[in-house]
């Protein structure tokens, strides 16, 4: 959907470097670089700093800075040099622009996005998450027309429990597996398997719906919630947290047992914890515990170090667990890997 939005963007920050002196350049990086079409953002300037999440250092600490341009497909990036320190020009066109402080009005879509929206984007706009009062106390379906034993899309269903004044759009869902902390055991929230949508058709004690876009089979138990405004904010600006935050993954989705790049996982840290979409964690690989076979003792066990293995941004919150995407694999990630603040 073209969405209009004032978009502050990332390049910018590398034209003043020399206001932070924890940001670094990367190694191998270009002198000039020609965006294509499937670039992201983070992309780009990992080619030209080491740690791509430090923009936000930078272009705070230059009170001049406000606003940056846009970049585009076919935009070219040039890194140059002013009195010794770095800067980045852009030209586009015949034209050569020095990135300064403006704010312009334009269609999101014909710029590169942040991070990979495509790996995210079903994730921003269904319940995926619920407490434990909200998943007992939403309407369920308590049986399907024609005495069906599964139903899908174009079919009738009934629905028990209480359905909002005004609501006529659901999602339909089933209870999946329960989200705890990996150091508290504490019960974080019901994971919200996703199947589909529904309309209401007949509003009476027990209620008519119809099933749309049917993901998987729909069953007498599984229950409704209010469907999300499709229209979600995609944008996204990657930050070290503003404090020391220590967690694990406990979950990943598509059933795999090792995470790889843009692979979405479920963090046992949330809003309470001071999580905030854009947020960017380290990702620690749990050393193992083994025997240590030179020692008289044959039941004494050494835990190895916890390895580095990559970095994940937060792009959706919940007030006690957030979903992560892994923007970079150094290593195999696995289900209860540690998560901290990115430094």
């Amino acid at each position: 959907m073209m969405r209009r939005v004032y978009l502050s963007l990332l390049f910018l920050f590398l034209s003043s470097l020399s206001f932070a002196a924890d940001v670094e350049l990367n190694p191998n990086h270009p002198q000039q670089y020609e965006v294509v079409r499937g670039d992201t953002l983070w992309d780009i300037s990992g080619k030209f700093l080491r740690y791509p999440w430090h923009w936000p250092t930078i272009w705070q600490a230059n009170s001049q800075i406000e606003n940056p341009h846009l970049i585009y497909p076919g935009d070219l990036l040039t890194l140059v040099y002013r009195d010794g320190q770095p800067f980045l020009e852009l030209s586009r066109g015949p034209t050569l622009m020095k990135l300064s402080p403006e704010i312009r009005e334009i269609v999101t879509e014909a710029a590169i996005s942040t991070i990979p929206l495509d790996a995210i984007q079903a994730f921003l706009t269904r319940p995926e998450v619920l407490a434990e009062e909200t998943l007992t106390s939403a309407p369920y379906i308590v049986a399907s027309s024609e005495e069906r034993l599964i139903s899908g899309a174009g079919d009738n269903v009934y629905v028990r429990g209480d359905i909002a004044e005004g609501e006529k759009h659901f999602s339909v869902f089933e209870a999946g597996q329960v989200y705890t902390d990996s150091e508290t055991q504490e019960v974080l929230g019901y994971e919200a398997i996703y199947k589909g949508d529904a309309w209401l058709v007949v509003d009476a004690d027990v209620d008519t719906v119809t099933l749309h876009k049917t993901t998987q089979e729909v069953l007498v138990g599984d229950r409704l919630l209010p469907a999300l405004d499709s229209d979600a904010d995609m944008n996204f600006f990657p930050r070290t947290p503003d404090q020391d935050i220590s967690g694990a993954i406990i979950s990943v989705f598509g059933g795999v047992s090792q995470v790889g790049q843009y692979q979405v996982v479920v963090l046992d840290r949330g809003a309470r914890n001071g999580l905030e979409k854009g947020h960017v964690l380290s990702v620690y690989q749990v050393g193992e515990t083994i025997l240590d076979s030179v020692t008289p003792d044959r039941k004494d066990t050494v835990k190895l170090p916890d390895e580095h293995a990559g970095e994940a941004m937060v792009f959706k919150v919940f007030e006690k667990v957030s979903y992560a995407i892994v923007m970079k694999a150094t290593r195999a990630i696995h289900i209860a890997d540690k998560v901290v603040s990115a430094q």
